[in-house]
């Protein structure tokens, strides 16, 4: 099995979607086989690769709970070498049936021992319930993106916390991948502060590559299209193309 990274935030509004999406992609283009899996209600890593969700048959939902064959509900996209578990509104209602699910935790570790893709990116929902514990249990890395605005801070040391009970009591294979600053404004010198406070608090678990804010890249998922595909000379391409090569390198 490759590289499971779970892409987590419990804000939402941050980039995470984007960055699972867009990451996905250049990871493709890099020759590398990639499973993007859509643990997110709101579905959309799927719509964002111009798959209509409210036309899916089965989703992930359905593999969770209905004992559908993972490998049967995977889609192949429009992209090479990128495939998806995709999600719709189905999903909204898997924290209650979790609850009272055997080894409720592993349910999705046990869907992605199936597969052998080199890398495997879960979309997490911008929560810290049940589907997001399934997602660090799975999961050998986790990549934090983070918003860099004036609360950019504010909830990740919960987020921590929670990363490093998993890691002690049910996947000790889990480890912070690294985080990557989004939203970036070189305008704004608010920007800058917070880049200087997320140095100091993580080190060298900050990316060295930043997400900027960028036109093209916040309205290409209005076309069911990658950065890669929408416009590969935009700021947030080059930002999401240096981003996977700096993923490939540190795993």
């Amino acid at each position: 099995m490759g590289s499971i990274i779970a892409i987590l935030n419990q804000k939402g509004g941050v980039g995470k979607t984007t960055t699972a999406v867009n990451l996905g992609s250049y990871l493709a283009k890099a020759g590398k086989s990639v499973l993007l899996v859509d643990l997110d209600p709101q579905g959309n890593a799927t719509s964002g690769l111009g798959i209509n969700k409210q036309a899916l048959g089965e989703t992930m939902y359905d593999v969770l709970f209905n004992h559908q064959s993972a490998p049967s509900v995977i889609l192949n996209t429009e992209f090479d070498n990128l495939q998806i578990l995709p999600a719709n509104t189905n999903l909204a209602g898997a924290e209650v049936q979790l609850v009272s699910a055997l080894q409720r935790e592993l349910q999705l570790r046990q869907v992605l021992e199936q597969f052998n893709h080199d890398f495997i990116l879960i979309d997490c929902p911008p929560s810290l319930g049940l589907l997001t514990i399934n997602a660090l249990s799975a999961a050998n890395y986790v990549l934090i993106p983070v918003q860099t605005e004036y609360y950019a801070l504010e909830g990740l040391s919960q987020l921590l916390s929670v990363i490093g009970r998993v890691e002690t009591a049910i996947n000790p294979n889990l480890s912070i991948l690294g985080v990557v600053m989004t939203m970036y404004d070189a305008r704004n010198s608010l920007s800058e502060q917070v880049k200087n406070e997320l140095g100091k608090y993580f080190g060298d678990k900050l990316f060295k590559t930043i997400i900027p804010r960028n036109v093209r890249l916040a309205e290409a998922p209005s076309f069911g299209k990658p950065i890669a595909e929408h416009d590969k000379w935009s700021k947030g391409a080059r930002a999401y193309k240096a981003l996977a090569k700096e993923v490939i390198h540190r795993v």
